[in-house]
């Protein structure tokens, strides 16, 4: 199985700062999945979770490691 770690611009259009989350994941629908189910996350923000997870940088992990939200550096 193909896990990717991402690197993601964080989403939230009222910080003035930003963020970074990473996160493990075997692909888009998977991390979305994660990102929507993280409560720490404004609900009001959800429709600009996809399109950072398309902008986002992909790396191929060559060990397998369980899918979650590794980091989030959030200002």
């Amino acid at each position: 199985m193909v896990q990717y770690l991402y690197i993601i611009d964080y989403w939230n259009p009222e910080s003035e700062y930003g963020g970074i989350i990473n996160l493990i994941a075997q692909n888009d629908d998977e991390a979305y999945k994660l990102l929507i189910n993280e409560p720490t996350f404004p609900d009001r923000f959800n429709n600009r979770i996809k399109p950072a997870i398309s902008n986002a940088q992909k790396l191929t992990l060559g060990v397998e490691y369980k899918s979650s939200i590794i980091d989030a550096f959030i200002t």
